[in-house]
């Protein structure tokens, strides 16, 4: 799969993850594992240079 393909996927999903993330409650165990795939797509767009300043909803 070629990279830019891989990024927007990533960058979509991390999308995905931050409106479930807010229609949870932050207390429940839903919340808790999207907020593990959220900071791991946090740190593979980060790393691959992607400026999450627009696209960073929770802020966390």
């Amino acid at each position: 799969m070629p990279e830019i393909e891989m990024l927007k996927i990533s960058v979509e999903e991390f999308s995905r993850v931050q409106r479930y993330m807010r229609l949870s409650d932050k207390n429940s165990e839903a919340y808790a594992e999207m907020k593990e795939r959220y900071i791991e797509l946090k740190v593979i767009l980060t790393a691959s240079g992607i400026n999450l300043t627009e696209l960073d909803r929770i802020k966390e």
